[in-house]
């Protein structure tokens, strides 16, 4: 049964329908991979790491790494970062490099309107010998993908205060298509598609008493082929150290979210996904860790840690 699933799963994410862009639960700390317009919005060296281990238990399941650095520069209104992904499912594993640009503009005493553009590389490998043939005469399969290289660009706008924050991007602009070269001349069909996806974020952090902050948030997934996603999540920060909440995907997953804020520089994060889906039969749940370190400066020393 486990072989049957992983080759349905499969089918959705490496060949006719849509590719998606890596799933992050924690999304709230991890914009600047969506959206380039984040880059150097926390005014400080922002340096992450996450791991992600979905559906735990399922053969092929996929498996996330993601870094990145970011950073405002000095006396100026840029921003720029530098993201790296790795995201394994089944045969297939990717890898995707990106530069980011933000230039931000006062539009009131307490809101920053911040235009941001990303610059990206993809390497695409699939080896078709992880799969199980049924036709030996199937020549799709005869010579794995190495290293497919695919350039892409992104745009998004982040308009943010210290309490609130809107975001649309769009993190690849340029559809990409992996031919399949044995299906004939002039034939359309492939065996990966990676379409455009386009990204709405939002939240706002209540103040409900000297020593806890309330924040809800949204995001919300836009591909063509594929369902609308929407990420619901509420986090809780007590005496600005520990943090506890819980998210809801749409039709897809519900989780529990903690954070604790170790010094002003050191944040970890933990996260757990339960499927509500039929899947959740086949798999013990997904995880998700996160570290992050920021490096602040005698003049741009945060008294408060943010919230996003």
């Amino acid at each position: 049964m486990k072989t049957k699933l992983i080759i349905i799963l499969l089918l959705l994410s490496v060949s006719v329908r849509a590719q998606q862009d890596a799933q992050f639960t924690q999304y709230m700390y991890n914009t600047i991979n969506v959206n380039p317009a984040y880059a150097g919005s926390r005014q400080a060296m922002s340096i992450f790491a996450l791991h992600r281990t979905q559906w735990v238990g399922l053969d092929g399941a996929p498996v996330t790494n993601a870094a990145s650095i970011n950073t405002p520069i000095n006396n100026t209104n840029v921003g720029i970062g530098l993201s790296i992904i790795n995201d394994r499912i089944g045969p297939s594993d990717e890898n995707n490099i990106a530069v980011d640009f933000s230039y931000n503009i006062n539009t009131s005493e307490k809101f920053k309107l911040a235009f941001g553009l990303k610059a990206s590389a993809n390497l695409l490998n699939v080896d078709f010998r992880k799969l199980n043939q049924y036709d030996a005469n199937d020549y799709s399969f005869e010579n794995n993908i190495d290293n497919k290289f695919s350039p892409n660009i992104g745009a998004g706008l982040y308009l943010y205060s210290d309490k609130t924050y809107i975001g649309i991007s769009a993190p690849n602009l340029i559809e990409t298509k992996h031919f399949d070269k044995y299906a004939g001349p002039g034939a359309f069909s492939y065996i990966a598609r990676e379409r455009i996806n386009y990204y709405f974020t939002a939240g706002h952090v209540f103040d409900l008493n000297y020593n806890l902050k309330f924040k809800p948030a949204i995001m919300t997934k836009v591909v063509q082929g594929a369902p609308l996603q929407v990420d619901l999540s509420a986090n809780f920060l007590f005496n600005e150290k520990f943090t506890v909440g819980a998210a809801y995907r749409w039709s897809a997953a519900v989780s529990a979210l903690v954070g604790f804020q170790a010094t002003d520089s050191w944040f970890i994060g933990y996260g757990y996904d339960l499927e509500t889906t039929r899947l959740a039969n086949y798999n013990s749940g997904s995880h998700e860790i996160f570290l992050r370190f920021e490096l602040f400066s005698k003049f741009n020393r945060i008294t408060s840690p943010r919230f996003f």
